[in-house]
């Protein structure tokens, strides 16, 4: 079973969050739920492909924000592998109020289970390596903590949360400063020992520099697979490697499998494909 990071689950935030996925599809009202009588009404929502699950909090809160007292039984876990027509709960209430939440929470749900199960592919092909799979900033606008909490539930690892978390050193940064050097002496006044510091390197004669500078933690950006090894020896076990871009399911473990500690990928969160729910109510 994959490590949730439930650190990333802030009630506050998520109902933020559900309020506006609310509001913008409400509006002033939903005109075909006044149709409808408040009779009960019960319905159970389905998946139609083998998916990981991950979205409940969401999902929950867009029914129970219109009614509190909507009835959701579960059937399936958080990061579970659900097969195709699995019913993944059933919920009960007013009718209108099923019918006017029924699309918010499924986008929450259909998005963030697809997150996860495409963190899970990359997760299983490098299976037996020592190597993890990490996600990247490349996450869709107000979803961040959504997404990333997505990865954990695929198996992954959350790479820095944001730009206060840790220190990220990349080309334009080291271009500023006006040296691998000087960026990580920089780095290393400005911020607490046990925040994390990692630089960006291009060659290998970068990343011997920035191991000669002091560096912990490099990330091996747009490495040739066939140079990875070498990478790998020069930084040996006292400094830990990242590998990122270009980086796919036909190539992960060609990566993984040359002894690098980590791969960042930022497809995990950017190219996501939604994953088919159904609702559907009892006649």
């Amino acid at each position: 079973m994959p490590i949730l990071n439930t650190d990333l689950l802030n009630q506050a935030e998520i109902d933020a969050s559900v309020r506006v996925a609310l509001d913008e599809d409400i509006g002033t009202g939903d005109l075909t739920a006044k149709l409808l009588s408040d009779n009960p009404a019960t319905a159970k929502l389905i998946c139609r492909e083998q998916a990981v699950l991950c979205g409940r909090p969401w999902f929950e809160r867009c029914f129970h924000l219109l009614d509190d007292a909507v009835s959701i039984s579960w059937m399936q876990d958080e990061g579970d592998l659900i097969q195709k027509n699995d019913v993944i709960c059933q919920i009960q209430g007013p009718a209108p109020v099923l019918l006017t939440a029924e699309r918010t929470a499924l986008n929450f749900l259909q998005t963030l289970s697809g997150v996860a199960t495409n963190t899970r592919q990359y997760v299983d092909a490098v299976k037996g390596s020592e190597c993890r799979i990490l996600d990247t900033r490349k996450t869709l606008p107000g979803l961040r903590k959504a997404e990333k909490y997505a990865v954990s539930c695929g198996g992954g690892y959350n790479h820095r949360i944001g730009l206060y978390d840790a220190v990220l050193i990349k080309e334009n940064h080291i271009n500023a400063c006006g040296s691998i050097c000087k960026a990580l002496e920089l780095a290393a006044k400005s911020v607490d020992s046990n925040v994390l510091v990692e630089i960006e390197v291009e060659t290998l004669e970068q990343l011997q520099q920035a191991i000669g500078c002091g560096a912990k933690r490099v990330l091996l950006d747009n490495f040739p697979v066939e140079t990875l090894p070498k990478a790998v020896e020069i930084a040996g076990k006292g400094v830990e490697t990242e590998v990122s871009g270009n980086i796919t399911l036909d190539n992960v473990r060609r990566v993984a499998d040359c002894g690098v500690n980590c791969v960042s990928i930022g497809a995990l969160t950017k190219n996501v494909q939604a994953i088919d729910f159904s609702l559907l109510f009892s006649s």
